[in-house]
């Protein structure tokens, strides 16, 4: 008690140029894809040098190198904690994180720091991609998950599903039931909507955007499907929890 009577809130240079911070849906949508073991969005978002881009990320140290260290921690904190809202178990998660610190811990340049940012990053999107997978028995089912989780922004038909995995739609369908409890399409289904619901949450794309990156015949088709899928809207839903976390926190922070 004695030591919140003596807090005053820390004062703010108002001379300085306040730095200019970018919305932090990509991120989002980034650690997203980590969890959801979207290996190849990850690794999309590794080439093109997303996290060493230091346009927008704030500024945390005025030594370069020391601002990199900072942000790659608190990447670290929010992979960690996604990955186990996606099922990774606790020990797990805080191990790997622990690891990749203290390996970045060891790095003298940005380009080293880097380096073990997209490793960690591939690192846990794997162990969760082999979460998602370990749901079935047999190497079938999984590689059709692989494949559901890799195309899942096009139309997938049963047809094509089974053509790339190398057995008959009607084997396909009487196997994947078997092993995940739910039918092709509808394990399909739920997918699309779980990517739409991060579209919405830390997005800007309108409906119409979504239902095409997701391949939905129309927009009123991607509408129904999300509706049967979560009991509301996809309007109502983005209402309730666009960028929910990013403004908790920040609400959190401002309040005095």
């Amino acid at each position: 008690m004695g030591n919140f009577q003596g807090w005053k809130p820390i004062e703010i240079d108002e001379e300085r140029e306040p730095a200019s911070h970018r919305e932090p849906g990509e991120e989002f949508l980034f650690y997203r894809a980590v969890a959801a073991g979207n290996i190849d969005a990850v690794q999309e978002n590794c080439a093109r040098g997303a996290f060493e881009n230091t346009e927008g990320v704030g500024r945390l140290s005025e030594n370069p190198v020391t601002n990199m260290r900072y942000h790659f921690v608190v990447t670290a904190a929010l992979i960690t904690r996604f990955c186990m809202e996606g099922g990774m178990p606790v020990e797990e998660a805080f191990g790997l994180s622990d690891a990749y610190i203290q390996k970045m811990d060891r790095c003298t340049q940005m380009a080293e720091i880097v380096f073990v940012h997209d490793q960690m990053a591939l690192d846990f999107a794997g162990r969760m991609r082999r979460r998602i997978r370990d749901v079935a028995a047999s190497k079938q089912v999984s590689e059709a998950i692989d494949y559901i989780y890799v195309h899942i922004q096009e139309r997938i038909t049963i047809n094509d599903l089974a053509d790339a995995i190398c057995i008959s739609p009607s084997h396909l369908s009487r196997i994947f039931k078997q092993e995940t409890g739910v039918a092709v399409s509808e394990y399909i289904r739920q997918r699309k909507v779980d990517m739409a619901k991060n579209l919405l949450r830390f997005s800007n794309s309108d409906l119409a955007d979504i239902a095409a990156t997701l391949s939905y015949a129309s927009q009123s088709h991607f509408i129904q499907q999300f509706r049967s899928q979560t009991g509301m809207t996809p309007k109502a839903y983005r209402d309730k929890n666009y960028m929910n976390n990013w403004n908790v926190n920040r609400e959190s922070a401002e309040t005095p």
